[in-house]
């Protein structure tokens, strides 16, 4: 290692004079091995990078020293342990903490439902202060150091963090990176005529240079927010508002964005969070000419700030929330110079978009095409799997991919509205279309695992033979995602195969969302009928705890092993081959509702005859001409017999 320049050593020897000498040791060491990525990531943003970066130093250096003993133990644990999101062990799950448990104090007192389905990783969607009435689901934020009214204080997120800890659940937060609510302190400064902080905004006289930017830029709801300007009497001018008219961008290229953020990031890592999702972090960078999306500038911020929180508190994790074409989302997790330097997660949408669109064509070849051409990851950082979020759903697949596999991507994404809508005959879907574009036909889709899989429809009609046809639909999809390595993450309610909320309109600032049908408060009635065998609620909670107790005990699904997708024996059943140290693993998946086979030779190629599924824990039966079938939504995760 290089040693640290002196203005750096010297900002931090001032911070942590007269700290115990361990600290001021530890911090130097950590000093030493980061800097060059800090300094590096900030000279490719910011004139007087090292000026930025002793201010920035001095921060974390302060943050070191204030660190709760518990918090400081693991960051030596994870410091020992650097590949701890890696783990198969690991499984995510993703609420609203008030319509989970209500509150903070609530989600404290469901710990124990959340190891029963063995979660070690939970994100709890945002609940930092935002505007009052309409806040885009929490992204308009008014307060980074203050808890939204209702769900608690500062002090129950700070004793949450440290129950979670105990019980082995790493908590995950949102930290909203490219706005800030029009109510927030900074944005109210601006209005008031701050200098300073009009600096932090982009704010426009007139028109002329918002009309140039917009020739080039998408807009993200263009039913209910059209535009990426809004006219403010306040400032008066234009500012710009890529989300909504009530959240203003950040100018990052202003360094004192920078080290407001900083600020916020070691503040929340002092609470004990142990994973800050970064919100729409693809937005960050202005480009005229361009659609302000993915630009290089993003990623050497991102660098830079993980840096500095590697100083101060090395437990601390970033995920990248870049729902982004497949060639640019290793970017995210870094590429080239930046190698493994930038996020150590990120979002795997195609993944999830591939699975639904396998599941209503029964065809796996482009999923096959799809998940092939993704740039390997690098091997210290992992995916993040799901099979649905928070969030709508966006058929974000490739032209070149689908015509690859004999589709067109404009014909194919209309396909999957109208399957996922329930419009297309023979579905049984029960999705919302949410944002319909005009000017590009795209729509997007809401709705739970079950109302997208049929299985609610099979409910609701009573057909036995459908629900378990819908529930082995439904369970194929999370076998994918959870045997693709990563952290697989349950959205919350789907652990019980909850539909999607028909009332969901009706509560205050809802209406004109209706992402919020699959956002639904988790019904205490139905978790109770978690142990019970004979109802659909017991029968998915079980097999989702089993899925992830199997995967915790299969070194093969760790996620510096990468998932490769072999060539198909049968359009029907996709292939997920990873190569481990410790054998080869093999799922395989029927997407469709009739028997599939999978040859023996390939199995035998792969030194797989026995053909041992690490799922039901036992050899799986040949026919008679030797092949493995596969029954209608099978999944088998085959891996050498045990000794």
């Amino acid at each position: 290692m290089i040693p640290a320049p002196a203005p750096l050593s010297d900002a931090a020897a001032a911070e942590l004079a007269g700290a115990p000498d361990h600290v001021r040791e530890l911090f130097a060491a950590r000093l030493d091995r980061w800097w060059q990525d800090l300094v590096g990531g900030l000279s490719t943003v910011y004139e007087d990078a090292d000026a930025l970066a002793a201010r920035v130093v001095a921060l974390a250096a302060a943050a070191c020293r204030d660190r709760d003993p518990g918090l400081a133990r693991l960051d030596l644990q994870r410091t020992l342990e650097p590949d701890w999101l890696q783990s198969p062990g690991m499984l995510g799950y993703a609420a609203y903490a008030d319509r989970f448990a209500g509150g903070l104090a609530g989600v404290r007192e469901q710990v124990p439902y959340l190891q029963e389905l063995g979660v070690t990783y939970l994100h709890l969607m945002p609940l930092l202060a935002s505007r009052e009435g309409d806040d885009d689901g929490g992204y308009a934020v008014s307060d980074y150091r203050a808890v939204r009214a209702g769900l608690g204080t500062v002090q129950d997120l700070r004793e949450l963090a440290a129950a979670l800890r105990e019980a082995g659940i790493s908590l995950v937060l949102d930290l909203v990176l490219n706005h800030v609510a029009r109510e927030h302190a900074w944005a109210r400064a601006a209005r008031e005529g701050s200098a300073r902080h009009r600096a932090y905004f982009h704010l426009f006289p007139d028109r002329a240079l918002p009309d140039a930017y917009e020739r080039t830029l998408p807009e993200v709801f263009p039913d209910t927010a059209p535009g990426s300007f809004t006219w403010d009497p306040d400032v008066p001018g234009w500012v710009w508002t890529t989300f909504n008219s009530f959240q203003w961008d950040l100018d990052w290229s202003n360094p004192d964005v920078f080290t407001e953020y900083a600020e916020v990031v070691l503040f929340l890592a002092g609470l004990g969070v142990e994973v800050l999702r970064l919100d729409a972090i693809a937005f960050l960078w202005k480009r005229l000419g361009t659609d302000c999306q993915n630009q290089p500038e993003v990623h050497a911020i991102t660098q830079a700030l993980r840096a500095l929180v590697r100083m101060a508190a090395p437990a601390v994790a970033f995920k990248a929330e870049a729902i982004v074409g497949p060639g640019e989302l290793v970017q995210y997790l870094g590429a080239g110079v930046r190698h493994g330097k930038v996020s150590d997660l990120a979002y795997h949408n195609s993944l999830m978009v591939q699975v639904w669109s396998a599941l209503a064509t029964g065809e796996a070849g482009l999923a096959a095409q799809a998940l092939r051409a993704l740039p390997a990851a690098p091997t210290t950082t992992a995916f993040v799997t799901y099979l649905r979020g928070h969030d709508d759903i966006g058929w974000a697949v490739d032209d070149a991919d689908a015509a690859a596999a004999g589709l067109s991507g404009p014909l194919h994404r209309a396909f999957l509205s109208e399957w996922y809508r329930g419009a297309f005959p023979g579905s049984s879907a029960q999705g919302l279309v949410f944002q319909e574009s005009v000017a590009t036909g795209d729509r997007r889709i809401c709705g739970t695992a079950a109302s997208l899989t049929g299985l609610q429809a099979a409910r609701d009609a009573g057909d036995s033979a459908a629900v378990d046809l819908a529930l082995a639909r439904f369970l194929l999809g999370h076998a994918v995602v959870m045997g693709w390595g990563g952290v697989p993450v349950l959205w919350s309610g789907d652990e019980l195969a909850l539909p999607n909320d028909p009332d969901w309109a009706a509560e205050p600032g809802h209406g004109s969302d209706n992402r919020w049908a699959h956002r639904r408060r988790l019904d205490r009635g139905q978790a109770a009928r978690r142990h019970d065998q004979g109802s659909v609620e017991g029968r998915v909670f079980a097999a989702l705890a089993h899925l992830a107790a199997v995967r915790a005990g299969l070194p093969h699904l760790h996620a510096s092993v990468q998932a490769e997708v072999p060539s198909l024996a049968d359009p029907g059943v996709l292939p997920v081959l990873r190569r481990s140290p410790l054998g080869p693993m093999l799922g395989l998946y029927n997407v469709t509702s009739r028997w599939c086979a999978w040859p023996a030779h390939r199995l035998d190629e792969l030194g797989l005859g026995t053909a041992w599924d690490a799922l039901s824990g036992s050899p799986c039966p040949r026919g008679g001409d030797g092949d493995l079938w596969l029954p209608p939504y099978a999944a088998r995760w085959l891996v050498e017999p045990p000794a």
